[in-house]
């Protein structure tokens, strides 16, 4: 049988005019900014003038991500269809995909099947061009400080000192390390630099984590560039940088409005990496999605170790909101991975491969309801392959921690494969009050609160900070930034900074090899183990699988 691929089922959707499916989320007309038929940005006063209370928030998460796919993104969409179904009043909350991914090897970030957020060209290419301008606005403050070190450095900026990237929306590792401003004095400082991908810009983080325009500066000025000659840090406020970068991020920083292929309203707005960054949409967008519907369906990238405790600790401490429910989304194929199959093996039954992987499972549900204190509910995207003796296994497995296990069929059947999940979704909202906590309290260090998410979240054992990183440690404790959370960064494939550790590895070591702080979004990163902030494209890159017809229609795109 041959299945249409993603791009033809949603270029054979009828979309409905932007200007409906507003009406559909009850935004008035008069706050509606359009992007052509199909889209359109919304003015934040609509936060602030609507009288709707907030509807309910379910957080969409997974198991540590495998080459086998999960399926996150999908079932956040087919769940939202299929709340819709059971005559729920719901909006979806999701983030943009980076060009380096789609162009990469993951692909884009639209769902798939029939499970969709349309259009889905636009959306993972050039949307509404807020990526440019967060990589413009971060490329404006590269391009003025080393300006004003050329033209005298009032500021006694250490060239050596400089922590501040350029950063291209592209998988480049040729721009990894560089040595600029060469060709004599009229072009520069000499230096080692570097580039980030735009999605782990500091510009992103904190986009997304801004409340409003006044909030976005504050937060803009806090950013640290690089450090004096006297070891004093250096903002964006002490370039005077702040009004044009904010200029340039004005209209990015309205919401998106699309459509999911059923004409759900979605939502799409920021994308920060959650392996590099905290990898979850804006909080401006995820507050106006509460506020336009009863039900808020939101995702986290990648495993609940990465995604999901960021959305926890980082984005829900600062918006000051909560999730009624968590879905954890796993597949029969991707724990048979954890269980240590090959991904050509992963067609046959192997019950004894799905028990040595469900422990992953296992571990993110516990998380979510011991560490946490949330109701969740495990969605298993339902493969042909999978066996009835394969799906009854995880069923029981995960009620033995009291968690029900329903089946999505999202993908092949869009809403009406997430009408059961659902159902349960709206049962745990309504029935089971969860008594949520964050992992760990601001007031303990900054090696206290890394020590935590090492061995409360991913189950490790212990943490190596090596003597450098203490050393930044010991800096930034000085500078007065102990008191903000953390954001680690590490690999998605597994609870532990080793991505061969599959399953739920124990009694491992998380070392931790430098910490900066993030002063304008308001945390501490911890780069761990081999994490790069720019990535590579693979041997075949997906961009060598794309085209254009002599009509525009898009082709190979997922």
């Amino acid at each position: 049988m041959a299945y249409k691929t993603d791009i033809e089922i949603a270029q054979e959707c009828e979309l409905r005019p932007i200007t409906e499916i507003a009406a559909r989320a009850h935004v008035d007309e008069k706050y509606l900014e359009p992007y052509g038929r199909w889209k359109a940005k919304v003015d934040p006063a609509l936060l602030r003038e609507s009288d709707r209370k907030d509807g309910k928030l379910v957080l969409v998460t997974a198991i540590t991500p495998t080459p086998a796919g999960e399926g996150k993104t999908t079932t956040t969409i087919g769940l939202a269809d299929g709340l819709r179904r059971i005559g729920k009043d719901v909006t979806v909350a999701l983030r943009e995909p980076s060009l380096g991914p789609v162009f990469g090897i993951k692909g884009g970030a639209a769902g798939g099947g029939y499970a969709q957020v349309v259009p889905m060209e636009d959306i993972n290419l050039h949307f509404t061009g807020d990526f440019h301008a967060i990589g413009a606005a971060n490329n404006l403050l590269a391009a003025m400080l080393d300006n004003h070190i050329q033209q005298g450095n009032a500021l006694h900026i250490d060239p050596r000192r400089i922590t501040w990237k350029r950063c291209v929306d592209m998988n480049d590792r040729q721009l990894r390390f560089v040595v600029d401003g060469l060709g004599g004095k009229a072009n520069g400082t000499p230096r080692e630099d570097g580039f980030d991908i735009t999605v782990a810009s500091e510009i992103m983080a904190v986009f997304c984590l801004a409340s409003s325009i006044t909030d976005l500066k504050e937060r803009l000025g806090r950013i640290i560039v690089g450090y004096s000659y006297e070891g004093k840090p250096v903002t964006a406020a002490d370039l005077k940088a702040v009004g044009a970068m904010a200029a340039l991020l004005k209209d990015a920083l309205k919401p998106n409005l699309v459509q999911t292929l059923e004409g759900t309203p979605a939502f799409v707005h920021g994308g920060p990496f959650a392996n590099i960054a905290h990898g979850c949409n804006s909080v401006m967008a995820t507050r106006m999605a509460l506020k336009m519907g009863d039900y808020t369906v939101t995702e986290a990238g990648f495993g609940a170790d990465l995604g999901a405790e960021k959305f926890l600790d980082i984005k829900c401490r600062m918006a000051g909101i909560r999730p009624d429910a968590v879905v954890i989304v796993a597949t029969v194929r991707a724990l048979k991975m954890h269980g240590g199959l090959g991904k050509q093996e992963l067609g046959r039954e192997d019950l004894a491969a799905l028990e040595k992987g469900i422990p992953n499972l296992l571990r993110h549900v516990s998380n979510i309801r011991q560490v946490y204190g949330l109701p969740c509910v495990v969605a298993v995207n339902r493969f042909p392959t999978d066996t009835d003796a394969e799906i009854d296994f995880i069923i029981a497995k995960c009620r033995e921690l009291g968690v029900n296990t329903v089946l999505s069929t999202v993908w092949a059947e869009g809403g009406k494969g997430g009408e059961a999940l659902a159902r349960e979704v709206v049962r745990l909202c309504e029935e089971e009050k969860g008594d949520f906590r964050f992992s760990y309290e601001l007031d303990g260090s900054i090696e206290d609160k890394i020590t935590a998410i090492v061995t409360r979240i991913y189950g490790g054992r212990d943490v190596n900070i090596l003597p450098a990183a203490q050393k930044q440690i010991d800096e930034l404790t000085k500078l007065g930034f102990a008191g903000l959370p953390v954001c680690i960064a590490k690999t998605q494939y597994s609870f532990s900074d080793d991505p061969t550790k599959l399953g739920a590895p124990e009694d491992f070591t998380v070392t931790v090899k430098n910490v900066k702080v993030s002063a304008g979004a308001g945390f501490i990163v911890a780069l761990t183990g081999d994490i790069m902030t720019m990535p590579g494209l693979p041997k075949v890159p997906a961009a060598e699988k794309i085209d254009v017809d002599e009509n525009g229609r898009i082709s190979g795109l997922f």
